[in-house]
């Protein structure tokens, strides 16, 4: 019985990575527009991002085929990869963002990132829905810093990331500080924010050390280009809440 669980679980898993590679890109449905949905990134260019606390997207930051793509070379310095943030805050979101990435690539996506002149990076004010090879990585061993995990914070209790060079599908929902994760149609995380516990948390993890850290209500969702790895994403979309 176990063994025909797991397997339909992971056929269900090769759908939503089937299904995502098989529909148009950045485009949204009659029925998704009527929902309110809007798209993040046009698949042409990056007309409403930029880098972290810069006035446009780093060189490394591209649109390739449909799709952003973080490219980095060793001629790279910080300002070409610097993670990239829409130019628009949010508040309460359903975001829903399609991504793959090279093989052993780490990353993450970030929200209610705030461009205060005392924070130095994203991951100073904004929590991460972590991106992780969980093959190779050497993150994607480890919990709480998986595919899936609220970074450092709270861990997946089944990973579903797909194999580097296969997409997958991350949705990000927050409402009046309720905070859910799902990875290719599995829900991940469950949470309340900026309560005790939420607080008590971020106490007894690295993010202590960033007063603010996880404070924010309202902010820009971003994509880190600080780690190691090619990644592509597309089909970046958001609704409020």
């Amino acid at each position: 019985m176990l063994v025909k669980i797991s397997s339909l679980l992971l056929l269900i898993n090769c759908w939503f990575a089937n299904a995502a590679s098989s529909q148009i890109p950045n485009i949204l449905t009659q029925k998704e527009t009527q929902q309110g949905w809007r798209l993040l990134f046009n698949g042409k260019d990056l007309v409403g991002w930029h880098s972290f606390q810069e006035k446009v997207a780093g060189k490394a930051w591209q649109v390739q085929d449909g799709a952003i793509v973080l490219n980095k070379n060793n001629k790279s310095v910080y300002k070409d990869y610097a993670d990239l943030v829409t130019d628009d805050e949010f508040e309460n979101f359903d975001l829903k963002v399609e991504w793959k990435m090279e093989p052993c690539s780490n990353s993450g996506v970030m929200f209610y990132v705030n461009e205060s002149p005392q924070f130095k990076n994203t991951y100073e004010s904004g929590p991460e829905m972590q991106i992780a090879d969980l093959a190779c990585n050497d993150d994607g061993r480890i919990l709480k810093c998986r595919a899936g995990d609220l970074y450092d914070l709270i861990s997946a209790d089944t990973e579903w990331v797909n194999k580097g060079g296969r997409w997958n599908q991350y949705e990000i929902i927050s409402k009046d500080g309720h905070l859910t994760f799902f990875m290719n149609g599995h829900k991940t995380i469950d949470t309340q924010m900026w309560d005790d516990h939420w607080r008590d948390m971020i106490k007894n993890s690295k993010f202590v050390e960033w007063p603010g850290f996880g404070s924010f209500k309202k902010g820009h969702i971003s994509f880190q280009g600080t780690e190691n790895g090619k990644l592509w994403y597309r089909n970046i979309k958001i609704r409020k809440l």
